[in-house]
């Protein structure tokens, strides 16, 4: 917890998934998911938290009100998050938070969120979260997870228009979804 910061309700508590409330998290239905399904997000879900750090989703914390400053955070993420390096990371933070860590680019898979205007792609900016908690939300609904970029996108197509952009040496791989 960030020192100083008085927007923090120390008086209240509750699971982080029901602290966040916006667009990403309203798509993502939490307490919809299947017990299954609940377990997988439980499990492989990380919320990127302005005054905690990381977070899964049935962590308790109070609420809170302010801005992320990556600075602060990003040496103590590298540390924590340094186990997930071969690991699959399917990237759906707002690019607000990405600088507060960065994962390794040939495991890692971005969703970028486009509308098609006039047949080429136009980025979205707001409701690009609630697309990428409808992304989240599928993915969990799988029996399994996908261990690469490649196998993750087979899935994602099977239920949304999007692409794969193969990863550099310095970007991450990317699955660019169409917006419903």
């Amino acid at each position: 917890m960030l020192r100083g910061h008085k927007e923090i309700d120390q008086k209240r508590s509750d699971l982080a998934v029901n602290v966040y409330s916006g667009v990403l998290y309203k798509a993502l239905d939490y307490p919809a998911l299947s017990a299954s399904a609940k377990k997988r997000a439980d499990k492989s879900i990380l919320i990127f938290s302005a005054a905690y750090g990381v977070l899964r989703p049935v962590d308790l914390i109070s609420t809170y009100k302010f801005k992320p400053q990556a600075k602060l955070w990003k040496g103590a993420l590298e540390q924590a998050l340094d186990n997930l390096s071969d690991e699959l990371v399917v990237d759906a933070r707002s690019s607000t938070y990405q600088s507060m860590w960065l994962p390794n680019p040939e495991f890692t898979v971005a969703i970028r969120v486009f509308t098609l205007v006039g047949g080429k792609k136009k980025v979205i900016t707001h409701m690009s979260k609630k697309m990428r908690g409808e992304v989240a939300r599928f993915l969990l609904s799988q029996r399994s997870m996908p261990k690469t970029p490649i196998e993750l996108f087979k899935v994602l197509k099977k239920e949304f228009t999007c692409s794969l952009v193969s990863a550099s040496t310095k970007e991450s791989w990317y699955i660019d979804v169409i917006a419903k």
